[in-house]
Parts: C-alpha cells; structure tokens; sequence
C-alpha cells in the first residue's frame, strides 16, 4: 500500500513538473520570437537611418560640387574677363 501510494505521489509530482516544464518551455519561446521580432523591426529601423543619411549625404556633395563649379566659373570670369555665361561655356 506504501509503495502504490510512493508511485501515486512521484506520478503526480512528475505531471506537475512536465506540465510546469511545458509553460515555462511556451513562454521561453514567446521571449525568443518577441526579441526576435523587436531585432528584426530595430535592423529595419536602422537601416532607414543609414538609407537617409546616404541621401542626405549625396546631396550634400552635389551641393558642394555645384559650388564649387559656380566659384570656378566665377574665377575664370574675373581672370578672362568674361561673362560667367562665357566661361561656362569654355
């Protein structure tokens, strides 16, 4: 009767670990896919940043080389004295 009892009681309290064990197992992997998920939406976030300041930066040099040509232009006016629209013409 002691050992039915024994087996009864490790029985229960193996159910109740496996079960224990199960829920602690589901909400590991629920952690696993929201950190997943949040690396997922922060590398596309990061992504935009850097898309952005490559635009950003592309412009900026075609800024500067703009200027860069107005102030050649300019230079070569003064010095052939020319208008700009000549010296851009050259």
């Amino acid at each position: 009767m002691r050992k039915i009892v024994l087996a009864s009681a490790i029985a229960v309290s193996a159910l109740g670990l496996a079960a224990c064990s199960e829920k602690t197992e589901d909400a590991a992997g629920d952690t696993v896919e929201n950190a997943a998920a949040d690396t997922e939406a922060n590398v596309d976030a990061m992504g935009e940043g850097i898309e952005d300041a490559a635009n950003d930066t592309g412009e900026a040099v075609d800024n500067a080389t703009d200027a860069a040509e107005n102030e050649a232009t300019e230079a070569e006016a003064d010095i052939q004295g020319e208008t700009e629209t000549e010296a851009a013409a050259d």
